[in-house]
């Protein structure tokens, strides 16, 4: 057998078990690579390199040859700087170039990068499959002498090889990304779902006039793909409605994503929002979706809007009008379907008026604004949240049941909660920690919070030895990443549980001696 049959049926068996194996992007450059090698046995070069078409530019993906180095694998090249590369491409044959050509550096791939004589070999081989252009692949040579046609006809052959090698990688790597974004799909729709029934049946258990009207407007926007922005005091429940506005709605069965956009320094939002690609900046070791992604064909929830960096604002407002956006270092266009709820404690119309907010976004989220009273001007629930998140406590924890004494209940409705329901439930929390029995102890747990009992409480009868207050708050966070199973952020870490800061927590467990935190900051 002779040297080049052996060479061209090694490169034929590399392009088939690609195909084959449906090649990662990772292996599918080193198969190019491999390739590229073993055609220099039949192409002599000094540079040979795949440039992959991204938009209207080409970017080198692979390189070798003496020639190869920093400045080649960094190069892009704009098709509109070069016409007859582009009218190679669109052709789909490979073509040699000649002296004549190199004049005005039309056919010079990398002219400005390399000091090339004029006159030097060249030749550029089309990576295409049917009618989509891939990009291309080049050879270039230091001495003054054309390709044969002979060899611009083999390297044509195994472009077209090449450019099938390629797309099977570039398939693969979608169902690769549609994978992840049905695994994360799947992560976050299991967590969301009980606590989505849990929000529709404490909403349609409440008896206020003002939280009926609230949820009689949730459920009509609910039937709509509508934005909708829920404005409201910080701890009202805000997000709560978010939940049963999803839950209401025909995206139910998809996952509703959420994100707290002031838990997050303004350098990371974009990329948690959107998404990054490998490499798009430090520490970016590999590709990442982000929330709009994940939350594909469902419900994006962006609590705390206000806090957005105004340079981002603009990119929110693209993707909630036409659908579509660019993850963090990427140029390639992602769309989405995502219906988005907004929340925020905050005036936007201030916010706008002072420069903070755009107007456009603005006014692009209010189509559908629902207010969420406080809880001191709707007293008429807050014995039916606080049986409400009673119930689901004991569900969650296997703990329980407990029960509110007609006095506990009267004692709770008569508070002003400037906390508003994340103090009313922290209250409860720590009064199942505390009382010994079913019958719960709201008196110890306002102490524990405020340091006097509450106006009216009973004190216990008879006193019994307290642990100090160290040991009792010791055992209070103990009992709170056990809840959480040792998570701090995020809205099911100890943090959100306890209603303190989590760098505030981690402070105070390391003072306390307190470990087995899991850090996964997962803010929303």
């Amino acid at each position: 057998m002779s040297t080049n049959l052996r060479n061209i049926l090694d490169l034929t068996r590399d392009v088939q078990a690609a195909a084959n194996m449906g090649a990662s992007a990772a292996q599918v450059n080193e198969l190019l690579g491999r390739a590229v090698e073993t055609l220099g046995r039949l192409v002599p070069f000094d540079l040979a390199t795949i440039m992959e078409l991204e938009g209207e530019e080409l970017a080198v993906r692979v390189a070798r040859g003496e020639l190869a180095g920093p400045a080649v694998e960094r190069h892009r090249l704009r098709l509109r700087d070069f016409p007859a590369i582009r009218q190679l491409l669109e052709n789909d044959r490979a073509r040699a170039f000649r002296e004549s050509d190199h004049r005005d550096g039309d056919g010079d791939a990398f002219d400005g990068v390399l000091d090339l004589p004029h006159g030097h070999s060249c030749m550029v081989v089309p990576l295409r499959v049917k009618s989509d252009a891939l990009g291309i692949m080049t050879f270039d040579r230091r001495v003054c002498q054309e390709y044969a046609p002979a060899v611009v006809e083999l390297a044509d052959v195994f472009g077209k090889l090449l450019a099938v090698a390629m797309s099977y990688g570039e398939q693969t790597a979608l169902l690769q990304r549609l994978g992840d974004q049905l695994a994360e799909q799947n992560r976050l729709l299991g967590e969301r779902v009980q606590g989505r029934a849990e929000a529709c049946s404490m909403l349609e258990a409440c008896r206020s006039p003002a939280m009926l009207q609230v949820v009689h407007l949730a459920r009509q926007v609910a039937a709509a793909n509508t934005p909708v922005l829920v404005t409201g005091e910080t701890g009202t429940g805000k997000e709560v409605l978010a939940n049963a506005i999803h839950g209401w709605s025909a995206r139910a069965g998809r996952p509703l994503v959420g994100i707290n956009c002031a838990a997050l320094p303004p350098n990371l939002i974009e990329s948690e929002l959107f998404g990054h690609v490998k490499g798009a900046f430090s520490g970016a070791t590999a590709a990442r979706m982000g929330r709009f992604q994940a939350a594909n064909g469902g419900t994006l929830f962006l609590d705390e809007i206000g806090e957005l960096p105004v340079d981002l604002q603009a990119k929110i407002l693209r993707a909630l009008q036409e659908g579509c956006f660019e993850p963090v270092g990427s140029d390639r266009t992602v769309r989405v379907d995502v219906r988005l709820i907004a929340a925020t404690n905050l005036d936007l119309l201030a916010a706008v008026a002072n420069g903070r907010f755009r107007q456009d976004l603005y006014y692009r989220l209010a189509v559908f604004p629902i207010h969420v009273p406080p809880l001191r001007s709707r007293r008429e629930d807050v014995a039916v949240i606080a049986e409400g998140f009673l119930a689901s406590l004991a569900r969650r924890t296997g703990r329980g049941p407990w029960w509110l004494s007609e006095r506990a209940r009267r004692w709770i409705e008569a508070q002003e909660w400037r906390g508003n329901v994340r103090e009313l439930v922290n209250t409860l929390e720590r009064a199942t920690i505390l009382s010994r029995g079913a019958e719960l102890d709201l008196a110890a747990s306002a102490d524990l919070a405020a340091g006097t009992p509450p106006p009216g409480a009973a004190e216990p009868d008879p006193p019994a030895p307290l642990p100090t207050l160290e040991e009792m708050e010791r055992r209070h966070i103990r009992r709170a990443l056990e809840l959480t199973g040792g998570r701090l952020y995020g809205p099911e870490g100890s943090a959100r549980l306890l209603g303190i800061n989590p760098s505030t927590l981690r402070s105070r467990m390391q003072k306390l001696g307190l470990g087995g935190a899991r850090d996964h900051r997962q803010p929303g």
